[in-house]
């Protein structure tokens, strides 16, 4: 018999597989955010370069995604400004998830991290440098 503990709450794949499904659009992105949150995700990670995420719960609990997309190459330099521009595009719903992601390789986004606790989600370049930190609505 397994005993639930809800403060150490494992998550799987699957779980946050079907909270995803309900996003349609950048306006779906807080309901997604409470819902993973609720089945115990810390946070996590998308690298772009594979489209993979890593899933991350209490007490070092770690759930990866399979890889998403054929490997991108991540621009050497950062474009800052363009990539804030195209990200608001994204999220005014004007371009598509894949679209997405090659705007990141092409503007030197290397990944983006989501922080459920501080309720931010943070873009990175390939040397680890913060591109832009945003507030998550809530």
């Amino acid at each position: 018999m397994i005993k639930a503990n809800q403060k150490n709450k494992m998550f799987s794949l699957e779980q946050i597989q079907e909270a995803h499904s309900k996003v349609q659009s950048g306006a779906d992105f807080p309901a997604y955010i409470q819902d993973i949150k609720k089945l115990g995700v810390t946070c996590y990670e998308t690298v772009v370069s594979d489209g993979h995420t890593n899933y991350y719960g209490s007490n070092g609990y770690l759930v990866t995604s399979a890889v998403k997309h054929e490997t991108l190459t991540i621009a050497g330099r950062c474009d800052s400004e363009q990539f804030k521009a195209e990200l608001r595009s994204h999220q005014q719903g004007k371009t598509s998830y894949p679209a997405f992601i090659k705007t990141c390789a092409s503007t030197g986004v290397e990944r983006w991290k989501v922080c459920l606790e501080k309720m931010n989600c943070i873009y990175y370049d390939k040397t680890g440098n913060e591109i832009l930190v945003e507030e998550i609505p809530q």
